[in-house]
């Protein structure tokens, strides 16, 4: 059965690394789509072993490493056309002035990420490493690009491979120390590992391919490793919760299409109000609402003001997502995506500015060249928003410190408390309205659950349109309103962690321990059987 085995996978090997031409583009294509089905919300994991197994028999029959380089770039174009397709959702809530920007943005965003697999292939190429220690450098490689992909072109760390165990409170654990890109790390290697079962540097010596089956029963060793730490993980937790604290989250589930209509406008707005008011409001202690919930500058619209502080609990607040401007009308205009957080006197006692802007939703990046091309910003107004000065704790009556999180801002490890005081957890508000009922709500959801476990920090989520949930400090799922469904979550606020999670007190500084190591790896088991 084993010699069956290594017979067929040596020669599908041996087939893809002789590929010529052409053919080893579609294939390289063909490969990263498969691996985007791994991604939420389809979570067909098993596929990333024959999508990273193809890809590193074409780096191994590249001539160079532009060669590598080439192959990597159509897998990572395969991969991002279908792991975010639903960017064309967002373009299509305006179809008339977006929707022939379709393809260049769908095609032009995928093959400028395209470029991080790319170099994840070069450098593999370059490496020189052969054997099993091309798998560790090709593992290495790919989590080194995708830590630059959440810095470079503003940073757009989206559907980091981590996530593909999102489904799985078990496998998600080990970001509590390692970090999302750590997890990465250890799922690309194992994907990786059957394609040491061939290597070109083995020619002319066949009766060394057998001894690498234990190399791929480590692997699922490894990988048995990491389920067992999360299960032993969550059997030493104890449930437990911030004392007289219960939110009340709303979630409208208001259409992207109407959410700024001036004619429904005000209906919307009443609508959140009746929520907010609902049964079960007097055992309630403070609402939260999504991202712009209120579309209205509060600042100066006082009659706004004083309905939500009507609906706040006593002793209580609102929080709100609201756009926000320049007090002074005198001042030049500036417009800010806020969270506000409003009392019962209808007083804004604290607001947050989000300061990671969307570039081509918030703002049009070079403005002055790409304006008079017929481009510009998704979000309704002619004013780009301005960028907040960076993340805040936010210190709130009632409440544990909080640092709020607006939109994509969940999205970046390592990045989502400021220095200084502790948060006691996260406030994430967003508006997925954008996307529909497309995979983007849901790769966005597994991405904050992440931060949930890294940070050791419970995590609040207010969707416009869903999904909305209530994540304990494991990123275990207390309360959830699903994609597309109107109503409330009252749930009390769990408690963090009783102590610093590694990744939280070292951050990034852990994955990239690994990574060196795993380099440091890949060149100890170069050309060894």
């Amino acid at each position: 059965m084993i010699a069956a085995s290594t017979a067929f996978i040596r020669r599908s090997g041996e087939s893809i690394i002789a590929l010529p031409g052409w053919r080893r583009y579609l294939l390289a294509l063909l490969l990263g789509v498969t691996a985007a089905g791994a991604l939420p919300p389809v979570y067909m994991v098993p596929l990333l072993v024959p999508a990273f197994v193809g890809l590193v028999w074409l780096i191994d029959g590249s001539r160079d490493w532009r060669r590598a380089a080439l192959a990597g770039w159509w897998f990572g174009l395969g991969h991002f056309v279908f792991g975010t397709y639903w960017i064309s959702v967002a373009l299509l809530t305006d179809a008339e002035r977006f929707g022939w920007m379709i393809p260049f943005a769908v095609l032009g965003l995928s093959g400028l990420q395209a470029l991080f697999p790319a170099a994840a292939a070069a450098l593999t190429k370059a490496s020189r490493a052969s054997g099993l220690g091309r798998i560790f450098a090709f593992g290495a490689s790919w989590t080194l690009v995708e830590w630059l992909r959440g810095m470079m072109f503003t940073g757009f760390p989206w559907n980091l491979i981590g996530t593909v165990w999102s489904f799985s409170d078990e496998m998600i654990q080990i970001a509590s120390l390692t970090g999302v890109l750590g997890l990465g790390l250890i799922t690309v290697t194992i994907a990786a590992i059957p394609a040491a079962l061939t290597d070109p540097a083995d020619e002319g010596n066949p009766g060394v391919r057998p001894r690498r089956w234990p190399v791929l029963l480590g692997a699922l060793a490894a990988l048995a490793a990491v389920w067992l730490f999360g299960n032993l993980r969550l059997a030493s937790v104890a449930d437990a919760h911030v004392a007289g604290v219960t939110l009340r989250i709303v979630q409208p589930n208001v259409p992207q299409d109407q959410k700024w209509r001036s004619e429904v406008r005000e209906a919307n707005f009443r609508r959140q109000l009746q929520l907010s008011v609902g049964p079960g409001h007097e055992k309630v202690t403070h609402v939260i609402w999504p991202e712009t919930a209120a579309p209205f500058f509060l600042e100066r619209e006082p009659e706004r003001r004083f309905a939500i502080a009507a609906v706040a609990p006593r002793g209580g607040l609102v929080i709100t997502g609201a756009p926000r401007t320049t007090a002074n009308p005198e001042q030049p205009i500036r417009v800010w995506n806020s969270l506000q957080a409003i009392d019962r006197a209808g007083v804004i006692i604290d607001t947050y500015d989000k300061h990671h802007l969307v570039p081509f939703g918030e703002y049009l990046p070079f403005r002055w060249l790409l304006a008079p091309l017929g481009l510009d910003k998704l979000a309704p107004g002619d004013v780009d928003f301005s960028a907040g000065p960076g993340p805040r704790t936010l210190t709130l009556p009632g409440l544990p410190r909080v640092s709020p999180l607006i939109c994509y801002e969940v999205i970046f490890s390592g990045a989502v408390v400021a220095d200084g005081a502790r948060p006691g957890w996260l406030l994430n508000v967003t508006n997925d309205a954008w996307f529909g009922r497309s995979s983007g709500p849901y790769q966005h959801f597994a991405s904050a659950r992440m931060r949930a476990v890294e940070e050791g920090l419970p995590l609040v989520r207010a969707a416009n349109t869903g999904i909305s949930a209530v994540l304990d400090a494991y990123g275990r799922t207390n309360a959830m309103l699903d994609l597309g469904e109107e109503g409330v979550i009252d749930a009390p606020l769990p408690s963090p962690t009783p102590e610093l999670t590694i990744y939280a007190r070292f951050g990034v500084g852990i994955p990239a321990i690994l990574v060196f190591l795993t380099g440091v790896l890949g060149g100890l088991t170069s050309h060894r059987p």
